[in-house]
């Protein structure tokens, strides 16, 4: 908790040289705390307390009300010194647009013959359906990654492409009943979200029969031939790098990126991204909106009605804003 707050253990004001860590951080140090004395340890989840008839303290350290009262106290002075928790900035589909584009030329379609590297070279991801996936399926790093080629199921009716996911876990649904994900083929400009186009792709690619749908990518962009999931550290790396190529700033991007883009009714996010229904605390409103986010439209153009028009849709022809 020292390496979070601005003051020393003396109560003294740390050198502004000093990096410190941001309360989020803070609470997610107590939760590890509170599930290893609590589960790893045995001492459950009763407030640390002192037994009236042997004396001695029980209870999980890490609900104590010290801990609490201090919690609350660190969240207050965070506040007041201007920090504000934001969410990573969203994916849009016009990003998605650029990095398809450059995936796809002509010098990135063939596998690169090896080379020995450095180790630690950075890696580029190159025409792979992780990105379509994870953007039109709202889903989290880890249940991108954890996805395996049985979890699939791909088929033809009535001439149309249909592909439909079958999540093995997740978080909001840890005990099965997880509805599937159907995707169908989307038109030749809709290319950069087609989840049915860029599996197809993928699967050419990679060459990948069994086991993993995205393995660890070794040297010169090759998938690792034994049947381990790429780790959300090096997802991360390669979608920054992927951005670095296209000229986007990638820090304010991370791996929820692709869970915050959407133009859909809220209660229609919800089910399909996997967020609880219960609208009354609004934990939906931080993947909608952020402080990271680029203005989509500006202020004076609100009610300016000769303003540059968006992109023209190809299935109703709409170029307007509201559409």
């Amino acid at each position: 908790m020292d390496s979070c707050d601005e003051l020393n253990l003396n109560n003294t004001k740390k050198d502004a040289s000093i990096e410190r860590h941001s309360f989020t951080h803070a609470q997610k140090m107590r939760a590890a705390a509170t599930f290893g004395f609590g589960r790893v340890h045995g001492l459950g989840m009763q407030a640390w307390h002192r037994s009236e008839t042997t004396g001695k303290m029980l209870g999980n350290p890490s609900v104590s009300e010290t801990l609490t009262s201090y919690m609350l106290s660190l969240r207050r002075r965070k506040t007041q010194i201007g920090e504000t928790a934001t969410s990573a900035r969203a994916a849009t589909s016009d990003l998605l647009s650029k990095l398809f584009h450059f995936n796809n030329q002509p010098q990135f379609r063939e596998p690169q013959p090896f080379q020995s590297t450095a180790r630690n070279t950075p890696k580029n991801s190159q025409d792979w359906a992780g990105y379509s996936l994870a953007f039109c399926g709202l889903l989290r790093v880890d249940e991108l990654l954890k996805i395996q080629l049985h979890d699939i199921e791909f088929e033809e009716i009535n001439g149309r492409w249909k592909l439909t996911l079958q999540l093995p876990f997740r978080k909001t649904s840890q005990f099965g009943a997880i509805k599937p994900f159907v995707w169908w083929m989307m038109p030749e400009e809709y290319s950069h979200l087609c989840v049915v186009r860029a599996f197809a792709r993928w699967i050419i690619v990679s060459d990948i029969t069994n086991g993993y749908l995205f393995r660890k990518i070794r040297a010169n962009d090759r998938i690792a031939e034994e049947n381990e999931p790429m780790t959300s550290e090096q997802f991360l790396e390669m979608f920054r790098n992927n951005l670095i190529d296209i000229g986007v700033d990638h820090i304010p991007y991370g791996t929820h990126s692709f869970r915050r883009e959407r133009r859909w009714p809220l209660r229609q996010i919800c089910e399909w991204g996997g967020w609880s229904q219960e609208f009354t605390h609004l934990t939906i409103v931080k993947y909608l909106i952020s402080l990271n986010d680029n203005p989509t439209v500006d202020r004076d153009d609100f009610f300016n009605l000769n303003r540059p028009p968006a992109f023209v849709c190809p299935a109703c022809n709409r170029s307007c804003h509201c559409a």
